[in-house]
C-alpha cells in the first residue's frame, strides 16, 4: 500500500474515519500522524498478513524523529522518492539535503527497494543520475560496527533462548560467544580492579588470591583472569568449574598447553562441588538476554558457599530492563512462524524470543524491572520477583510486545549493557529478548502504558508471567509456566 509521509494539500484522509473533508496543511505535524493512522486502520482490517507492506513516499518536508522511528516499526517494503525532492549541487547534479540523506541511509539498513518517480527536473536531465546518487549514498555508508557486522542475517529472526543449566552447549555456540572481545576485555578489567582493591601493594609477593571461574565454558574468562593477574603482578590460583563434558575436554587441553599449574579444572556442577579451599573472587558468565533468564541468580546463590565471607562476586549485580515495543514484522513472525499446539493455541504468544530488533519502534525508553545482587546475604534467599513499570507514549502507536534488556555491574565502574541508551560498544554476545502480547494494543499519544511482570520460581523451574495493565488490561501471559519455563 502506497502512502506519503504526509497528506498533500487538498487530499482528504479523514474519510476513513468518517470525518468531514478539509484541506490539510502539509506543514502541520498532524498530517504526518494522519497518514500513519490511515495505514494502521487498513492494517487492522487486514489482520496479520506477512505479505502486507507499505510503500512510503518521501516528501520535501520530513517529519519529526519520533514519527520516522515509528515507521521503522512498520513493514516498509519500498521508499518512493519523487524527483522534485532532490536539490541541485554546484555542478547541476541531483542531490538530497542532509536530512534526507540521513533518512534514506536509515532505511537502507532495512534492505528495502527504492523507487524514483517523476520527470527529471534538474540541469542533468537524465533519470540515471538520480539512481547513481542513491547508489553513491549506499556505497558511502559508514562501516558496520562489530555488533551490526555479527548480526548480519539475524535481523528480526526469532530464536529460542538458551537453557545452559538444563542443556549442554555445543562447540559452535561457545565459538560464537568467544569472538566477543569487548566482553572479555571488560571481565579482565573487572578482575584486575578487584585484585588491586583486595591485595595491598606491600603484600603482593605473599598473598595468593583464589579465583573460581564458575560455569567457565571453554575458558575465555580463565584466560582473562590470568592476564589480569599478570597485569597486576599478583599471584593467583584459578579453579575452572564446568559441568559440560563437551567443554571439559577443551579446558584440560588448555591447562596442558597454556595455563599449566596455575589452573585446576573441575568437572562439577558449581552448586554441588565441595572445594578444597574457599575463593576470594568468584567470576561467572551466566547472564542471558534478560539478565536472569539463564538462571544466574539460582546458580550463584548455590555457588556463593564457595566464597570467603568477604569475597567478591563478578558480576556483583545485574538488572533487567523492559520497554513497550511496536514491531509489526516480529509480531507476524510470531503469529506465522510457530507450529500451533491444538491444546495450547496461544503458546507462540507466551514464549519469549531472542531477536536482533531491527524493524521496531520503542514506544518509550527502557526502564529497570528486576535487580539481583551477589553475594546475596538476604535470608531466606528468594528469587521470585514482581514488578510494575510505567511508560508514556510519545505518539500514537501499536504495542505488539515487550522488549527486554539487561545492565550489569561486573565490579566497581566496570559494566556491560544491552540497554539501547547505554549499550556497550561493539558487544554482540546478547541480542534483546521479546515477550509478545496475545493481541496488539492501540496506544494514543501521551497514554500511560503500564506493564506488570512476574518472575516465578518452583522447586524444578523458573518462568515469567506478564500483562499490560494500562491503557487497557490484557490477560496474564504464560500463567504457571504453561507455555514456557526454564529448568533448574
Amino acid at each position: 500500500m502506497h502512502f506519503a509521509l504526509c497528506e498533500p494539500r487538498g487530499f482528504t484522509a479523514n474519510t476513513i474515519h468518517g470525518a468531514e473533508e478539509k484541506d490539510v496543511d502539509p506543514e502541520d505535524s498532524e498530517c504526518y500522524h494522519e497518514m500513519w493512522r490511515m495505514w494502521n486502520d487498513f492494517r487492522t482490517l487486514c489482520g496479520t498478513l506477512r505479505n502486507l507492506g507499505v510503500a512510503l513516499e518521501v516528501t520535501a518536508d520530513l517529519p519529526s524523529e519520533e514519527i520516522v522511528k515509528r515507521w521503522i516499526g512498520e513493514p516498509v517494503r519500498v521508499i518512493v522518492i519523487p524527483t522534485h525532492v532532490f536539490l541541485s549541487n554546484k555542478r547541476g547534479y541531483p542531490v538530497l539535503s542532509r536530512a534526507h540523506q540521513s533518512f534514506v541511509r536509515r532505511f537502507m539498513k532495512l534492505k528495502l527497494q527504492f523507487i524514483i518517480t517523476g520527470q527529471p527536473c534538474h540541469d542533468k536531465m537524465e533519470l540515471k543520475f538520480y539512481y547513481q546518487y542513491l547508489r553513491h549514498l549506499y556505497q558511502t555508508q559508514p562501516p558496520l560496527d562489530p555488533l551490526a557486522d555479527f548480526a548480519k542475517g539475524y535481523d528480526d529472526y526469532l530464536q529460542t533462548p538458551l537453557q545452559p543449566l538444563m542443556d549442554n552447549l555445543d562447540a559452535n555456540t561457545y565459538e560464537i560467544f568467544e569472538k566477543d572481545h569487548f566482553k572479555y576485555a571488560q571481565y579482565e578489567k573487572a578482575v584486575y580492579c578487584a585484585l588491586m582493591d583486595r591485595v595491598p601493594k606491600e603484600r603482593i609477593n605473599d598473598v595468593v588470591t583464589i579465583i573460581m571461574v564458575v560455569g567457565s565454558g571453554r575458558g575465555p574468562i580463565v584466560t582473562a583472569s590470568l592476564r589480569a593477574a599478570d597485569a597486576a603482578g599478583m599471584k593467583v590460583r584459578v579453579y575452572a568449574v564446568e559441568k559440560n563434558p563437551n567443554a571439559i575436554v577443551t579446558l584440560r587441553n588448555k591447562k596442558i598447553e597454556e595455563w599449566g599449574d596455575r589452573v585446576d579444572v573441575v568437572c562439577e556442577d558449581m552448586r554441588l562441588w565441595n572445594p578444597p579451599e574457599f575463593a576470594d573472587i568468584i567470576v561467572s558468565e551466566l547472564l542471558g538476554s534478560f539478565g536472569d533468564n539463564e538462571l544466574s541468580p539460582e546458580c550463584l546463590d548455590g555457588a556463593q558457599r564457595l566464597l570467603k565471607e568477604n569475597g567478591i562476586s563478578i558480576p556483583c549485580s545485574y538488572s533487567s530492563y523492559i520497554s513497550p515495543l511496536q514491531s509489526c514484522k516480529i509480531y507476524s513472525e510470531v503469529d506465522y512462524g510457530q507450529i500451533r499446539d491444538t491444546e495450547n493455541p496461544w503458546k507462540p504468544f507466551e514464549v519469549p524470543y531472542v531477536v536482533r530488533l531491527t524493524s521496531r519502534y520503542e514506544i518509550d525508553e527502557a526502564k529497570p524491572l528486576f535487580t539481583f545482587n551477589h553475594p546475596n546475604h538476604i535470608e531466606p534467599i528468594d528469587n521470585t520477583r514482581a514488578g510494575e513499570v510505567t511508560f508514556t507514549a510519545k505518539v500514537d502507536s501499536v504495542m505488539h510486545g515487550i522488549a527486554g534488556y539487561f545492565h550489569t555491574v561486573l565490579y566497581g565502574d566496570v559494566t556491560l549493557s544491552t540497554v539501547p541508551k547505554t549499550h556497550s560498544p561493539g558487544m554482540f554476545s546478547w541480542f534483546p529478548i521479546f515477550f509478545p502480547l496475545l493481541e496488539p494494543v492501540n496506544i494514543k499519544a501521551n497514554d500511560t502504558v503500564k506493564i506488570r511482570f512476574w518472575r516465578c520460581v518452583s522447586d524444578k523451574k523458573v518462568w515469567y508471567e506478564w500483562c499490560l495493565a494500562q491503557p487497557e488490561a490484557t490477560v496474564i501471559h504464560n500463567p504457571k509456566g504453561r507455555s514456557y519455563w526454564i529448568g533448574l
